[in-house]
């Protein structure tokens, strides 16, 4: 279903409605909407970071309502991100009286770092019971967006990334490994996403199906090598699909970091220590022509004769001694 647009597009620029919290935007199930947090504010009355953390820095926040009709599982499906950073939009879902941030429960706080279409589940929803979504730019970033709450996810689950690599590899080719976690059920295959930090989305690499013994057992544990092009921090996501419409599960994330740096061949320490010595060599010889350079410059300049001539000045000292 394609969104309903919140705004003309004539005024795509202005404020949004729901920027105000008391004109919240009542969402309905499986009808996705299109919003953007340009040129929001936050109403800080309406909003306590203590109970976020560090997962939120409000900036420019709106807010949505949503009430399911039955009690159950929903995800938050954030799609079609347009931003001016590559670090999308931050949710917090949560429960309590609109700007009352003393009745607020949060249920779930996500920052997106990137713009990939995402999901963000919800478990336990109660039929009946209201549910507040504010939605703002990750770390002051301006986006627009999609948003739509159903049953189904689409998208990567949205996660938290992990470390950064402590040190870049020489190497272009990286291995992945991975396990068949035992919590997940029916897996069909695993699909292979990789972005480069810079980059606003991630892209499939590739598609390894799970292999079964002759009794039908899924095998326990995969691999699969890539080979990046350029120098730079990549982060691999494996994602576990079922052939039937359950959520994709996250099973490994990781970064892997390439760089030129690294690539030339290493010296042996005897060759290091002979090149070291001609290098000083090399310094001491060329500060010594500099000094003599200096010193004979010095001596043109100051030099004393008989007549008194100092630094090509005259003097005569005879006058200057009846002075």
């Amino acid at each position: 279903m394609a969104a309903l647009w919140l705004l003309p597009s004539t005024t795509a620029n202005a404020q949004v409605p729901n920027d105000d919290i008391a004109r919240r935007l009542v969402l309905q199930a499986e009808q996705p909407v299109a919003s953007t947090t340009t040129n929001c504010t936050v109403q800080w009355s309406c909003v306590d970071e203590r109970l976020t953390g560090k997962c939120i820095e409000y900036h420019n926040d709106q807010w949505f309502e949503f009430t399911p009709a039955a009690s159950g599982q929903y995800f938050v499906n954030i799609s079609g991100q347009q931003c001016r950073d590559t670090r999308g939009v931050q949710v917090v879902v949560l429960t309590g009286t609109p700007c009352q941030p003393a009745t607020y429960r949060v249920l779930s706080c996500t920052s997106l770092g990137s713009q990939d279409d995402v999901f963000v589940a919800l478990d336990g929803l109660e039929a009946g019971q209201p549910y507040l979504l504010n939605v703002d730019g990750y770390l002051r970033d301006y986006c627009r967006f999609n948003l739509a709450v159903s049953t189904t996810a689409q998208g990567l689950p949205a996660v938290a990334l992990p470390p950064a690599p402590a040190a870049p590899s020489a190497s272009r080719m990286v291995t992945l490994h991975w396990s068949l976690p035992d919590s997940i059920g029916a897996v069909a295959r695993f699909r292979v996403w990789r972005r480069e930090a810079a980059e606003f989305r991630a892209s499939s690499q590739a598609v390894v199906a799970v292999a079964r013994s002759t009794y039908g057992t899924a095998a326990p544990r995969y691999s699969w090598t890539d080979t990046v092009t350029a120098p730079g921090r990549y982060l691999y996501q494996i994602i576990a699909e079922s052939a039937d419409e359950a959520a994709p599960v996250l099973v490994q994330q990781q970064w892997f970091s390439h760089s030129k740096l690294g690539t030339q061949p290493t010296r042996a320490p005897a060759q290091t220590r002979q090149q070291a010595q001609q290098q000083q060599k090399q310094w001491e010889r060329r500060a010594g022509r500099m000094r003599r350079h200096r010193v004979s410059s010095q001596v043109h300049k100051t030099t004393l004769d008989q007549s008194g001539r100092v630094s090509g000045k005259l003097i005569d000292f005879q006058r200057s001694s009846t002075c």
